[in-house]
């Protein structure tokens, strides 16, 4: 198991994100498209996981309403992939929604990515839904879990 060591950055570093999101997605983006998806998002929040100074992955979320916080991107390089950076990821992103007040936290993943959808399972997130995605040509699985404790 990595213990990667998770850092906020600022989300008006474009250039960092979609340096990571290149080296994980495909296509590719450029930072024009990655800026326009965050443009206008309400708290924004990104993490970087490094490991010995390399990122090997990243966060990205923002508010969808005042009680819940929506995870747009959670990606691992490769060659780290089951080692637990995702978790540990995922962990610190609840733990930082949950300070902030949010009772939910919600994402949505490709139907054909169960990876992420079974990790998310294994956290405690529940498939509340599907949406059929015009611009993937995809089905959507929404997974969400409540993270207040109360």
């Amino acid at each position: 198991m990595a213990d990667a060591t998770i850092d906020r950055i600022n989300p008006t570093d474009v250039g960092t994100i979609t340096h990571l999101y290149n080296s994980i997605f495909r296509p590719e983006r450029d930072e024009a498209w990655i800026a326009r998806r965050l443009d206008g998002r309400n708290k924004l929040m990104v993490a970087v996981a490094s490991i010995e100074n390399d990122a090997v992955g990243f966060y990205a979320g923002f508010e969808a309403k005042p009680n819940t916080h929506q995870g747009w991107l959670l990606g691992i390089v490769p060659d780290m992939r089951r080692h637990g950076v995702g978790s540990q990821l995922l962990e610190s992103a609840a733990e930082w929604a949950r300070t902030e007040g949010y009772q939910f936290m919600r994402f949505e993943s490709p139907s054909r990515s169960h990876p992420i959808i079974h990790l998310s399972m294994e956290h405690g997130f529940d498939i509340t839904g599907t949406r059929w995605d015009p611009d993937m040509l995809t089905m959507l699985v929404t997974l969400e879990k409540a993270i207040s404790e109360q």
